[in-house]
């Protein structure tokens, strides 16, 4: 049985192709709007009713109690995330964004723990619910 010319003719044009698959990690792909990567915390906007943590699915989210400011904002457990982003939908004040960081490899879990610093985390103004 010999090969049909066809077939001949479609490896022949296949191996003349570059190939269709990016060489990460030295070409970075194209990220489209609204990809879900890592997510990002307005401190400032939050007003720390814990909706967020409430609503999470996988419970990636703890509300973390700022003595200092008297206030709570939310930590995010990323090692437990499944970037459904319930937490920015669930947010009131949409004090939770996207961001396009996708690349969260690390032999250290600690280092998916998205925290603020204590020095970002200020009072809030008088006035202004809890």
């Amino acid at each position: 049985m010999g090969l049909k010319p066809k077939i001949v003719e479609k490896v022949l044009s296949n191996l003349l192709k570059r190939p269709f698959t990016e060489q990460y990690p030295f070409e970075k792909p194209v990220i489209p709007d609204g990809f879900r990567g890592v997510m990002k915390l307005d401190v400032d906007k939050c007003i720390g009713c814990g909706l967020c943590s409430r609503d999470c699915p996988s419970g990636a989210i703890e509300m973390k109690k700022y003595e200092h400011a008297n206030r709570s904002v939310p930590v995010f457990h990323l090692y437990r995330c499944t970037f459904c982003y319930q937490c920015a939908d669930s947010c009131p004040v949409k004090a939770i964004s996207m961001t396009p960081v996708y690349e969260l490899s690390t032999p250290d879990p600690f280092k998916l723990i998205l925290e603020p610093k204590p020095e970002e985390v200020k009072p809030r103004p008088r006035g202004v619910r809890k």
